[in-house]
């Protein structure tokens, strides 16, 4: 498969696309008229965070939370051949409107969604963030515009249009905003791919995504390791492959074993579609760096969290450690 991607015009909505909108998320007596009070706290907290820029809303992909599994040593097919620590910030609590509001793995529209928001009634859900993202793209629903994604801690960490909250403003009072462009800021980029990983070990109605090489799941990447790799990156849909992904600087940059931190990628490129493949690293299990946790998707199973030793002495050799570039060191 070809990689492509698509991008979201700014202000395009027509009066006609507003009233199926509106159809589809009905008016809250009190959209626009609400006020809330904001946790003084924020206004003042400084807070330094990651933010990327988009808007859309539609259909459910599961949320992201997982355990992880012990190491066993499997068998299973490996590619396709078709083609740090965490920020922890203070939060303002708001209220929403509507129904069906999706919430994304990043603010770009194209990133998976990790969750819903008032998902069977409107108003059903409250919302808090602790920063937003200004896009430069007007999104419109009836008579309120904003141009705003708020990144939300609760009850789904992602990012929701500003559109989706109550409050008479076209952005969050008294929440910090960073700047948007569709760039990745310092601080948060490993913490969200991590998070986009996690997106496909529950968003099969609550379990994992199946592995396919010919297959392509909801959210447009196809189902092998490194279409999961791709969305958890958020590249182009449906993503590239394996050899891409090692081989392609624009994407990812050669480093050493002891360099590794969470989000970095350890990849073996040899051979074809059935020796290929990928993992996510997550973290260290022990000071002697024996085994390590990381995301995969792998055949006979489909997505998973476990203890791997790929590229480890005394593990498999072929496998290399990787730096997405998108990270900036």
């Amino acid at each position: 498969m070809d990689e492509h991607s698509s991008t979201h015009p700014a202000d395009t909505t027509t009066p006609a696309d507003r009233t199926a909108l509106m159809a589809r998320h009905p008016q809250s007596p009190f959209r626009r008229t609400v006020w809330r009070t904001v946790l003084p706290a924020v206004a003042a907290a400084g807070i330094s965070v990651a933010g990327f820029t988009g808007f859309a809303h539609g259909s459910e992909v599961g949320s992201a939370t997982a355990d992880g599994h012990s190491a066993t040593a499997t068998k299973f097919s490996r590619d396709s051949s078709a083609t740090g620590s965490v920020r922890q910030a203070a939060a303002a609590d708001f209220p929403t409107w509507g129904t069906r509001w999706v919430v994304h793995a990043t603010a770009d529209a194209n990133s998976p969604a990790v969750g819903m928001i008032n998902k069977t009634a409107p108003g059903q859900d409250r919302i808090t963030a602790d920063y937003q993202v200004d896009t430069g793209r007007k999104v419109c629903e009836g008579s309120s515009c904003s141009t705003f994604m708020a990144h939300l801690t609760g009850p789904v960490s992602g990012f929701l249009s500003v559109v989706a909250v109550d409050i008479p403003q076209d952005r969050l009072p008294g929440v910090p905003v960073q700047g948007g462009g569709g760039q990745p800021q310092p601080g948060g980029s490993r913490e969200e791919m991590l998070n986009r990983a996690a997106t496909w070990l529950t968003a099969n109605n609550g379990a994992q995504v199946p592995y396919s090489q010919a297959k392509v799941w909801k959210d447009g990447y196809r189902q092998d390791c490194s279409g999961y790799v791709s969305m958890a990156l958020g590249l182009p849909t449906p993503g590239t492959n394996t050899v891409g992904l090692a081989t392609n600087r624009g994407i990812t940059r050669p480093i050493s074993v002891g360099e590794l931190k969470p989000g970095d990628l350890l990849i073996d490129a040899s051979g074809d579609n059935n020796t290929r493949h990928v993992v996510i690293f997550e973290k260290w299990n022990n000071d002697a760096h024996s085994s390590y946790t990381a995301y995969e998707q792998r055949g006979d199973h489909g997505t998973d969290h476990r203890t791997l030793t790929y590229g480890l002495p005394g593990g498999d050799a072929e496998f290399k450690p990787y730096r997405p570039v998108k990270f900036g060191d």
